[in-house]
C-alpha cells in the first residue's frame, strides 16, 4: 500500500522531469524558425558567452559528456552555425567557434524568446524565484552526488 508521500504527483523529480520536458517544447516553439534544437540552442548560448571553446569547456558549461556533444557539433557545422577545429598541437582537443551566421543570430534568437516569453505571460519575478529554488536543489544535488562519489571512490580503494 502507497502512503501519500510516494504518489507520482507528490514527487518533485516527477515535476521538474516534466518541467522540463515543458521547456524544451516551450523554446522549441521560438527556435524552430532558426531550425535550431533546444540542445543546439545551449551550445549557441555557450559559444555566444565565451567565443571559441574546446568541447570538453562546452561540456563542462553544459554538463554534457563528449558523446553527446560530438553529434549536436557535428550538426550544427553541417547547418553552417559554427566550425570544429582540431588543435594543431593536440589533434583530440576540438575547438568550436560560431560562424558570421551563427554570431549574427545571437540578437535575433534572443528576440524571439523574449517575445515567446512574453506572448506566454510569464511574471519575470516568479522567473527569477523558481531559478534560484532550481539553482539551490541543482547544487545540493551535485553536492550530494559528489560526496557519495568520493565515498564510493575511497571504499574501493581499501581492501
Amino acid at each position: 500500500m502507497q502512503t501519500d508521500g510516494f504518489k507520482l504527483a507528490n514527487q518533485l523529480c516527477f515535476s521538474v522531469y516534466n518541467t522540463s520536458r515543458l521547456f524544451t517544447k516551450f523554446y522549441q516553439r521560438a527556435l524552430s524558425d532558426f531550425g535550431l534544437t533546444y540542445s543546439q540552442y545551449l551550445v549557441m548560448m555557450a559559444l555566444w558567452e565565451e567565443g571559441g571553446r574546446t568541447l570538453h569547456q562546452i561540456g563542462e558549461a553544459l554538463y554534457l559528456e563528449s558523446n553527446t556533444l560530438t553529434p549536436v557539433l557535428r550538426r550544427m557545422e553541417e547547418a553552417g552555425w559554427l566550425t570544429r577545429e582540431k588543435s594543431p598541437h593536440d589533434r583530440r582537443q576540438l575547438t568550436a567557434h560560431l560562424t558570421e551566421r551563427g554570431r549574427a543570430a545571437e540578437a535575433p534568437i534572443q528576440k524571439a524568446i523574449a517575445a515567446c516569453i512574453g506572448k506566454e505571460h510569464l511574471d519575470i519575478d516568479q522567473y527569477k524565484d523558481a531559478q534560484a529554488t532550481i539553482n539551490q536543489l541543482e547544487e545540493t544535488l551535485r553536492t550530494l552526488l559528489t560526496d557519495e562519489s568520493k565515498m564510493e571512490d575511497d571504499n574501493n580503494g581499501r581492501l
